[in-house]
């Protein structure tokens, strides 16, 4: 790949990706996935231009990944909520690499709306749902638009068990 930039960001996609699918429990201890054909398993999909679908699909989760010394958050939160729009998805959230840290210690950002959507599919007060998944939250002025909520790759990856143990729930 001749743009380093453009490899470091593929890396960041694949190492999330990877890592989502073993703490999902979608691979064995290969990484091959249990079952091909699972709608739920994460995957990288194909860029589509000017449509663009997202780095990574996590149902019902489009992730924005960013490598980036220093991040534009909110930014990636606009650029991850069209994308999840693109391809369909309920929710669109920004991972950003924690320079020199494991990949469970990536920043997964999410709009306060999304934040409040999500919370309130789960069924949860906002106390809960903070506690439970170690968010933090950003208020940036008075815009709200600029407002997020953080939290690292391993609370997202419980936050994903959940919401699909509640879909799934008979």
């Amino acid at each position: 790949m001749a743009n380093p930039n453009k490899a470091k960001g593929t890396q960041w996609e694949s190492a999330v990706r990877d890592y989502l699918n073993a703490e999902l429990g979608q691979v064995d201890e290969y990484g091959k996935w249990l079952d091909p054909y699972d709608a739920c398993n994460v995957r990288r999909p194909a860029q589509e231009g000017a449509a663009d679908v997202g780095d990574v699909h996590c149902v019902p989760f489009v992730l924005e990944c960013k490598n980036v010394a220093r991040p534009s958050v909110p930014t990636f939160l606009r650029q991850a909520e069209v994308e999840a729009r693109h391809a369909g998805f309920p929710y669109g959230v920004a991972v950003v690499k924690a320079q020199r840290l494991n990949v469970r210690r990536g920043k997964v950002h999410i709009t306060v709306t999304t934040w409040t959507r999500v919370r309130l599919a789960l069924g949860m007060t906002a106390r809960a749902f903070a506690d439970r998944y170690a968010f933090t939250v950003s208020l940036r002025g008075l815009d709200t638009g600029k407002w997020y909520a953080t939290t690292e790759l391993e609370g997202f990856a419980l936050l994903v068990r959940d919401m699909r143990a509640r879909r799934n729930a008979p």
